[in-house]
């Protein structure tokens, strides 16, 4: 598989790559943002790295720029471990946050933890509908990662479809923001109230009519989240 490493400090770049090299990855670099949107249009790239802090191009643009085109899951990595700059990687489609210094096998891990919801997500086995889980107008396939709204195609991330998969598997069901982040992320979930949060809100941007009155993705104030179950 190939991984993209864009960071604008060339030993960090570097030091990235060995590690994922010696994991058995491909790695490509970039040192900026336009040379990240290059490099995903020329190449065959199934994860990205990214910095925040780069010249010409910041992380944070390049994300947006890359979601326009791709869904393949962005690891954004920065010096800055305020909530703010989580949140802002998050709310425009990055899939998961590192703050330098980091412990190489952790990124190590949750570069295989993106990678693994991105080839296999929702390999829980065979179900009566085949991996299609339809309430209302909303249909998940997740034989093809796809989302359907009243016909119309939605584009979703791998954490947003993660997350839209499992409520519609089990609509009708509250689940606890702890209990999503785990069962999508596949890891402890330690502080997940932030991070869980700006997914729903993108989901809901993306398949509902009006987001502040959802017809499908609900929220049950003091409990969690739950898609609702409605007759097709």
């Amino acid at each position: 598989m190939n991984i993209l490493v864009v960071d604008d400090d060339r030993e960090i770049a570097r030091a990235i790559g060995i590690y994922l090299e010696n994991e058995g990855y491909r790695v490509l670099q970039a040192h900026d943002g336009f040379a990240a949107l290059e490099t995903v249009r020329e190449e065959d790239v199934q994860l990205i790295i990214m910095d925040i802090m780069m010249p010409k191009m910041d992380g944070i643009q390049a994300t947006m720029k890359i979601r326009e085109e791709k869904n393949i899951p962005i690891i954004m990595l920065s010096a800055k471990a305020e909530d703010y700059d989580k949140i802002n990687g998050l709310y425009v489609g990055a899939d998961d946050y590192i703050t330098k210094p980091f412990n190489p096998m952790e990124l190590v891990a949750r570069v295989k933890s993106q990678l693994r919801r991105y080839t296999m997500l929702g390999g829980a086995g065979p179900d009566p509908k085949q991996g299609i889980f339809r309430t209302g107008g909303l249909t998940v396939d997740d034989r093809t990662k796809t989302v359907t709204v009243d016909g119309e195609a939605v584009t979703m991330t791998p954490k947003e479809f993660g997350i839209i998969r499992f409520l519609t598997e089990h609509a009708g069901q509250v689940f606890s923001i702890e209990q999503i982040y785990e069962a999508v992320w596949e890891e402890p979930a330690v502080n997940p109230e932030n991070t869980v949060a700006v997914h729903i809100r993108h989901i809901r941007e993306k398949i509902e009519i009006n987001p502040k009155a959802p017809r499908y993705l609900k929220v049950v104030w003091g409990v969690g989240y739950k898609v609702e179950k409605i007759p097709e």
